[in-house]
């Protein structure tokens, strides 16, 4: 789950990490309130929106003045904005982030992550700070600073010190950025975080740290222990789909091909996925209706798919093992009578009671036919989309 930089910054504030001060607003009245109450020159006015690049986008800029500082929030707040991550559909924004400007004497990047492959949690620094990391990693990879931490012993000094003499902070800055990082890392465990990043992470004229972004994502699946994280959640950020998806506990993700897909498994999603692509045709979605799926979830991802435009088929593909082949048959006909399906359906079933299942969809008189393998299957849907 994501949430706003402003928000971000408020759990930075409760864990004593530095940040401007700065207040969110949603009407221009509120945005000149706010001004007002920071009451120094320059400050910034930000956009609130769930990608980065706002500034190549339009949707950070400098106020040197109160009149300024209106004319930004009036030509920022309702515009929709479109940045690298957002794709050209933009977003729109609703608030936007007014905060007093600092003395920078230099810009840097940190972030912590989970790293799979080592299963630690990765800090990544460099002196690069404000670009895109993708970028230097890229172009200038001697920038990058990584120092992985054993989650069982947890974070250092001497983690801290490596990162901090890597980014060749100032004397002066090392102990408040050595305080900063260990707030950072107890931030991130504490809330089951999958990253929290801080682009720029500057140091002002008198060598003190402070977050001047700010940008967090938390695992979903720990949400349960979060209950004050949850309220955070801004479903105008959230692709329809996804949030009605979430509703019913089935995983989903919205794509641009023409081919829906409904898997038991999200292995078995991805293979599909390439499968499809493999065939000449292109994915329309990932929906996984997991392991123990009942009728009732099978129809409302019917629903869900079919509410795209963009399919012109449906590939099922179901290993029967908690899920048996003859339940998912069953929720697979109710969901007919019940959603008008008017596109035709690739069905590829191996497992448990496959051979009741595939006599259910033979009888039921659906639009629907059956494939021998998983290749089979990638074949048949991409010639009906073709």
């Amino acid at each position: 789950m994501k949430i706003h930089e402003y928000q971000s910054k408020e759990l930075f504030a409760s864990y004593g990490i530095p940040i401007p001060p700065g207040f969110v607003a949603e009407t221009v009245d509120e945005a000149r309130q706010a001004a007002e109450k920071i009451g120094t020159f320059p400050m910034a006015v930000k956009a609130q929106i769930h990608a980065g690049g706002r500034g190549k986008g339009g949707g950070v800029k400098l106020a040197r003045s109160l009149d300024e500082a209106v004319s930004h929030a009036n030509s920022i707040l309702g515009m929709t904005l479109v940045t690298p991550q957002t794709g050209p559909e933009g977003r729109l924004v609703k608030k936007i982030l007014i905060e007093a400007g600092l003395a920078i004497k230099s810009e840097l990047y940190l972030s912590l992550m989970v790293d799979r492959e080592t299963a630690c949690i990765l800090i990544m620094a460099s002196i690069a700070g404000g670009m895109n990391i993708e970028e230097v990693a890229e172009e200038t990879p001697e920038k990058i600073i990584k120092v992985y931490v054993d989650p069982l012993a947890g974070i250092s000094g001497y983690h801290c010190g490596e990162v901090a003499y890597g980014l060749e902070l100032p004397p002066a800055a090392i102990k408040p950025f050595k305080s900063l990082l260990s707030a950072l890392y107890k931030l991130f465990v504490d809330y089951d975080c999958s990253m929290v990043e801080i682009n720029p992470l500057v140091v002002d004229e008198n060598d003190q740290v402070f977050a001047l972004d700010a940008k967090v994502t938390f695992d979903s699946n720990a949400l349960f222990r979060h209950k004050d994280i949850i309220q955070y959640r801004d479903f105008d950020e959230e692709n329809p789909l996804d949030v009605e998806a979430s509703k019913y506990n089935l995983n989903y993700i919205n794509m641009d091909g023409s081919v829906g897909n409904m898997v038991n498994g999200a292995g078995l999603a991805m293979a599909v996925m390439d499968t499809i692509k493999f065939a000449g045709a292109e994915p329309a979605n990932f929906l996984d209706v997991g392991g123990g799926a009942t009728a009732e979830m099978i129809e409302n991802g019917f629903r869900i798919i079919l509410s795209d435009n963009k399919v012109k088929a449906l590939l099922i593909n179901i290993f029967g093992g908690i899920l048996r082949c003859d339940v998912l048959a069953q929720g697979v006909v109710a969901a007919a009578k019940n959603v008008q399906i008017n596109v035709p359906i690739v069905v590829r079933m191996e497992g448990t009671n496959v051979e009741e299942g595939r006599r259910i969809l033979a009888e039921s008189g659906l639009n629907l036919s059956t494939a021998v393998d998983l290749k089979d299957a990638g074949e048949q849907v991409a010639k009906l989309v073709a």
